[in-house]
């Protein structure tokens, strides 16, 4: 691919055209020219002339040191996530680069638009296998949008602007740029760049009116609507546009895990989550309609369950952004290529004004089920000890649904997507597709950051916490007001739900012995309390919520707890089990 740099910006008199600089102090300047403001990074050797630089730019950038370079990654990636900005992280070579792979690949498979950039060896060292030298280029190019190794001063300016473009631009996702060490301390004429076209890189598709005339026939004629919204209505801001289409149509949708807070969780046509711990109504639903109308989703396996029976009896329309996303999973009748925005105005304003109301009413029997059977046993327990989603719900309402939900992974996160509840657009945070445990933690820090003005809730297991505690040293130091949830249940949740229900009950390595969260909490001085019984847990939430700066609140929940409906590895949307 070759860029054609259409409009360099013009450089103010601290960014003259020919001004020699280190090619370290011209990264900063790339920096700030495109408008960042929070940097996650942690120091060493081969990336130390770039940090030496960061330190006359401590005015400009706001750094925030984590204590592990995957931290850096997932907090870079909740910034991103809630503020729509890209996040940026900044680490050493060797290790350094190596423990940022899982955030990597995290955000590209979640479409989350970061750079990393990563020392390396300086160029005459390269392939000798010196200190902490890594082929970070060759590692990171199957996991990342753009993967490109700095050896010159001169390209830094280019490489950046090109990095940043190729990350927010079409379906978002990772850059990886390798600094290698002596084009850090080089020197270079710098002049501001923006690159704003590459060659065969297409991230604004216009959609195909042909297969735009036969989506709005198709949902003309329909009987039984259905639409899938997933994450790339937030990622192209098409919230909106989502609301407009859905409410003229009167069609019904069901919601992704990330696509979750595209659309207000009280909205008449919100019938819940897809996929195999959803709601009943939506998931048997996508086996009756006759139009199944993908906006900005890809299909995932923990949604469609068996694709051999999945919606085969509809007409499939498909909007995304991402060529390679039609047929892969799933084959399209109709694919619509674009931002879903410009895609869902345009279908808005010409199809018919419609009303399907017997089919909507059609989705109340399912979800009165799933309610008496699974909800009101879960939110609602009479006795017992406490319930995770009882525990989500609660703090769900304490914040009015207006808070960002960030989760981890496991059974905290599929009670976390269920019971907590959303107004607003961009407030769920978590992995999805690669289901990173310990990703709430420093994506929670990140979060803070990008939505400053937000409550941020992070809900995450035993399991998951110990997997990047040490970051609650980056809440203490920086001061970030998470609010964290911990659902002690004393077990691996998920993977022991499978062993109860698949496995015979053979817990293996499963149970978990775990340290004493007060004193940790108490020796990263944050405010904490634990929770057992019940009847404490508003006033401990009241408390948490009252408390400035962060806070941990340790809920002991039921130990084998199930999260359910479930839908079984290798069934059907529509064979969703309500008890185990």
């Amino acid at each position: 691919m070759e860029v054609q740099d259409k409009s360099n910006s013009s450089p103010s008199l601290s960014e003259r055209a020919g001004e020699r600089l280190t090619g370290a102090e011209a990264l900063m300047r790339s920096l700030k020219h495109h408008n960042v403001k929070q940097i996650f990074g942690y120091p060493g050797g081969t990336i130390m002339p770039a940090f030496d630089a960061l330190y006359d730019y401590r005015d400009t950038f706001k750094h925030i040191l984590v204590r592990h370079e995957q931290g850096a990654t997932h907090a870079a990636q909740g910034f991103a996530r809630v503020s729509g900005e890209v996040g940026v992280c900044l680490v050493t070579s060797g290790p350094g680069a190596t423990n940022t792979i899982t955030g990597i690949a995290d955000a590209m498979i979640d479409s989350t638009p970061i750079v990393v950039i990563a020392g390396q060896v300086a160029t005459p060292f390269l392939g000798t296998d010196a200190f902490q030298e890594v082929d970070l280029v060759g590692v990171t190019q199957p996991i990342s949008k753009w993967s490109y190794q700095i050896q010159r001063a001169e390209d830094v300016a280019w490489a950046v602007s090109r990095a940043f473009y190729i990350a927010k631009s079409g379906r978002p996702g990772p850059v990886v740029l390798d600094f290698a060490k002596d084009a850090q301390v080089g020197m270079t004429e710098y002049e501001p760049m923006k690159v704003d076209f590459i060659r065969s890189y297409d991230p604004d598709p216009d959609v195909d009116e042909a297969q735009l005339q036969a989506a709005i026939k198709t949902i003309n004629n329909a009987k039984k609507p259905l639409a899938l919204v997933g994450q790339g209505v937030e990622l192209g801001d098409a919230q909106q546009a989502l609301a407009a289409f859905l409410e003229k149509a009167d069609i019904p949708c069901g919601c992704t895990l990330l696509g979750l807070s595209a659309i207000p969780s009280a909205h008449p046509l919100n019938k819940g989550m897809l996929g195999m711990h959803g709601n009943l109504a939506p998931n048997i639903k996508t086996n009756e309609c006759d139009v199944l109308i993908a906006i900005g989703m890809r299909f995932d396996d923990r949604v469609t369950g068996k694709l051999d029976t999945y919606a085969k009896q509809a007409t499939i329309i498909h909007l995304d952004i991402d060529p390679s996303e039609f047929n892969k999973n799933v084959k399209v009748d109709i694919p619509l290529l674009g931002n879903c925005r410009k895609t869902l105005q345009r279908l808005t304003a010409a199809i018919n004004v419609n009303k399907h109301s017997e089919w909507i009413e059609s989705f109340a029997p399912y979800a009165e089920q799933e309610y008496n059977q699974v909800i009101s046993k879960e939110v609602c327990p009479q006795e017992g000890p406490l319930n995770m989603g009882e525990v989500v719900n609660a703090v769900s309402e304490a914040t009015a649904n207006e808070a960002i939900l960030v989760t981890d992974v496991g059974q905290n996160q599929m009670m976390a997507a269920r019971y907590f509840k959303f107004t607003q657009k961009r407030s769920i945070v978590t992995s999805g597709g690669l289901g990173t445990m310990g990703f709430s933690l420093p994506a929670a820090v990140g979060a803070t950051f990008g939505a400053p003005h937000r409550t941020v809730c992070a809900f995450m297991g035993d399991g998951g916490l110990q997997m990047n505690i040490q970051e609650l040293g980056t809440v203490m130091e920086q001061q970030a007001p998470v609010k964290i949830v911990l659902l002690n249940n004393n077990f691996l949740g998920n993977v022991r739900q499978w062993q109860a229900m698949f496995f015979n009950r053979r817990y293996s390595f499963t149970p978990m012995v775990n340290p004493d969260y007060m004193k940790i909490a108490e020796a990263y001085n944050i405010p904490s309390r634990r929770v057992v019984d019940r009847e404490e847990l508003q006033d401990a939430i009241k408390e948490m919520l009252a408390t400035e700066g962060a806070f941990i609140l340790e809920a002991c929940v039921v130990e084998e707890g199930n999260v359910l409906p479930m839908t079984p590895p290798g069934g059907s949307v529509n064979q969703m089990l309500l008890e185990c």
